[in-house]
């Protein structure tokens, strides 16, 4: 029987309103109640989590245990300390984050091969002047030689960068030489992905590593293996194969599903098969078959981190983030979802059972239990595409009744850092220094990545909402991936001028005077990788430091979940960001009954700031978080030397008061207009 202070009530079941702030996840919500079927709202608020495994209380790596530790001096069966157990139940989750990133980049990089020798179907070489760039960072040779040859190339070096047991991960020489200085004296340059990955298991086995600070050390080295390494590959490779993103026109949330078409929902995280799906469902011979079946042909959209891949790229349009896949289903228009790897709810399955719609599954490593499975080969990639599609056609005669709710937001996906280098710029002067000149005048407050996935267990969509609204009327320049780059794109905030209306007077000039939106959307959640290097760019730049650590920039994941969201926060902070995690401290219990408890947690914050620049926090109030942004940018502007953010200088100038003067001074002659237009540049 557990102790009456370990438990934790019920949560009250939450109505719709109270569950999501998006409308059209309202609505699937109220149909699911009058159906009386579950989803994972409802399914969170039925089931309490555990309030000592939340907060890394709980040990269960052996058969002497679990041991749970609730009170002071309380000890494992073998002696292990509340700190111990907490640093390995972290770093066990920043293994298992790297090796799903990692195992991404992985099969990417022999995709790379398998194209590079003509033995994959269906694929080619997109964007050869990437490819080229990259090889030639590592030294592999390009003068006078195909595509195909350098392609050959970087995917062995890439290849190795798993297996290798010594030396340095490649993509690490593209950090900022004073963090590669500082990473080497620290010891934490990862030597090979797997290595870092296997090392942390060992480490965290039954009578292994005990020191919370030598484990959160070897914590940083995986997921700089992580970021700096199985990321970055997967990245840069997906942009080689399939085209390095650049604004395109998308729509978001669960509208784009169509009545007249058949629907088929990708889901996961690979993007080797959902852009042949792309392709095959354009194919006639597809397109005919759909007809011949009564829809007007195939309508393709996505879930999750998939759909940014294929949104960025194609324009496809995103059916919804992390918590509307269960939702989809429940239109009733959903012919096929397909499924690769990652965030993929079992659930699923069961809930389809009552619909027409076919789960099925294309990884050799992922199954689900009563889902259809059709292994997905890259060496068949275009043939396997069509019979997946084949399969979803063949089930539209099986629809029944749909309810799509009316709400889609349109929005402009797109803004990998080439294409920023390149905007602000042009062809011939693409540069960093507009940015970096926009937040040394103070235009620019700073900058903040806010990303990361949706969770039940806070209200859907409202942190992120919240503290992109906050910041963005502050003068803050957002940067999104993954779920919070589609929370965004349905708030309107990811179209041209559209959110221009809530944004600070500084930024506004920028967004004006560049033609973007206020919310650069910057791919899927592997795609953080992009966030570093804009970072690095804006320090090759000069003006802003020598260093990440230095840069006025923050990063949030305001309703985290996933074990990958952990390896992604400690790459970034041993980068040197400070980094802000939302919802419960999964390493921090009851402090002031458990002293040991916050051991972990203040090693994070100070320990971490002291060594790297940067820290990880986790915080419950978006409002804190908000506050704490802000003033870490101001505290990073005044170390520059770089002036007071003041918005009042802001505002009176760019295409906006332009429109002001010809407004004020209708009817005046060319030289009263002269006169106003030039008094105001004197202002300035």
């Amino acid at each position: 029987m557990a102790d009456e202070e370990t438990r934790t009530p019920r949560r009250k079941r939450r109505t719709p309103e109270e569950a999501s702030i998006d409308p059209a996840v309202r609505e699937m919500l109220a149909c699911a109640d009058l159906m009386g079927l579950g989803t994972a709202f409802s399914r969170a608020d039925a089931l309490a989590p555990c309030n000592i495994g939340a907060v890394g209380m709980c040990c269960s790596l052996c058969a002497m245990g679990p041991c749970r530790l609730t009170k002071e001096g309380i000890t494992g069966v073998c002696g292990a300390t509340i700190d111990t157990i907490q640093a390995r139940n972290f770093i066990r989750s920043v293994a298992a984050g790297s090796a799903a990133h990692s195992d991404h980049g992985r099969d990417l990089a022999f995709t790379l091969k398998a194209v590079a020798n003509g033995e994959a179907e269906g694929y080619s070489i997109r964007d050869v002047a990437k490819l080229r760039t990259v090889a030639a960072e590592y030294g592999i040779a390009v003068k006078g030689r195909t595509p195909e040859e350098i392609a050959n190339d970087l995917a062995d070096l890439y290849i190795a960068q798993f297996g290798q047991q010594r030396g340095t991960v490649a993509p690490v020489v593209r950090a900022p030489k004073k963090r590669q200085n500082l990473w080497n004296e620290l010891g934490v340059v990862p030597r090979g992905v797997d290595r870092e990955v296997v090392e942390a298991l060992h480490r965290t086995h039954m009578g292994d590593d005990q020191d919370h600070v030598h484990l959160l050390h070897h914590a940083v080295r995986t997921a700089l293996a992580d970021g700096w390494g199985g990321s970055m590959i997967a990245t840069d490779v997906s942009d080689i194969l399939f085209g390095t993103p650049a604004p395109v026109l998308g729509e978001a949330n669960l509208g784009v599903l169509k009545d007249d078409m058949v629907n088929v929902v990708v889901h996961g995280h690979e993007p080797t098969l959902s852009q042949m799906l792309v392709a095959a469902s354009q194919d006639p011979e597809i397109v005919a078959y759909a007809k011949a079946a009564g829809a007007g042909g195939v309508s393709l959209s996505g879930i999750c981190c998939t759909a940014n891949e294929i949104l960025m790229r194609q324009g496809i349009p995103a059916a919804g983030n992390f918590l509307q896949q269960e939702l989809a289903i429940l239109t009733g228009a959903v012919e096929a979802m397909v499924v690769d790897v990652q965030c993929i709810m079992q659930a699923l399955v069961v809930l389809a059972e009552g619909f027409h719609t076919k789960i099925i599954t294309t990884s050799p490593k992922v199954k689900l239990k009563g889902a259809t499975h059709i292994e997905f080969d890259e060496h068949r990639a275009l043939t396997i595409a069509k019979d997946i599609l084949k399969a979803a056609i063949d089930n539209y005669p099986n629809r029944g009744e749909t309810r799509i709710p009316a709400y889609k937001n349109s929005l402009i996906p797109g803004f990998s850092h080439e294409y920023i280098n390149y905007m602000l710029g042009g062809s011939y002067r693409a540069s960093f220094r507009p940015l970096n000149d926009a937040i040394m005048a103070g235009r620019i407050r700073g900058v903040a990545a806010i990303v990361g996935c949706t969770n039940p267990r806070i209200q859907h969509d409202s942190s992120h909402a919240a503290i992109t609204e906050a910041l963005l009327k502050q003068d803050v320049l957002v940067v999104e991936t993954g779920c919070s780059a589609i929370a965004s794109a349905k708030l309107g905030f990811l179209l041209g001028d559209a959110g221009l209306d809530r944004v600070g007077p500084g930024l506004r000039e920028v967004c004006e005077t560049v033609g973007i939106p206020p919310v650069l959307h910057m791919g899927s959640c592997v795609d953080n990788t992009r966030i570093l290097t804009v970072l690095t760019q804006m320090v090759a730049e000069g003006g802003l430091g020598d260093d990440i650590d230095q840069v006025p920039a923050v990063g949030l994941a305001p309703e985290w979940m996933s074990e990958k969201a952990l390896s992604i926060a400690t790459y970034c902070v041993a980068s040197g960001a400070y980094v802000m995690m939302g919802g419960h401290n999964p390493v921090e219990g009851r402090g002031d009954t458990v002293p040991d408890s916050v051991l972990v947690s203040d090693y994070m914050r100070g320990g971490w700031e002291e060594a790297y620049g940067g820290k990880l926090e986790f915080l419950d109030d978006p409002q804190e978080m908000i506050r704490r942004a802000l003033a870490h940018i101001d505290a990073k502007r005044e170390a520059l030397g770089l002036p007071k953010y003041d918005p009042t200088l802001f505002g009176r100038s760019g295409d906006a008061r332009l429109g002001e003067i010809e407004e004020e001074t209708r009817g005046a002659s060319l030289e009263e207009r002269q006169a106003a237009l030039y008094g105001q540049v004197a202002a300035r």
